[in-house]
């Protein structure tokens, strides 16, 4: 049971050294990773549909 409380103890300890993101930041990097989500669809989308269009040639 003690090395529980070490345990979590540790953890609080570690949680107060973690520099955490503003609110902006957070949104700003929601926004990248969207951005970067929904270009890689398109991307892969439209190279499907030209792999695709190349195999019906055949």
């Amino acid at each position: 049971m003690a090395n529980d409380k070490n345990f979590l103890q540790n953890v609080v300890s570690e949680m107060k050294k973690v520099s955490w993101p503003t609110g902006q930041e957070t949104v700003r990097y929601t926004a990248v990773v969207m951005f970067t989500v929904i270009f890689f669809l398109a991307f892969f989308y439209a190279l499907d549909l030209g792999i695709s269009a190349l195999i019906d040639l055949m």
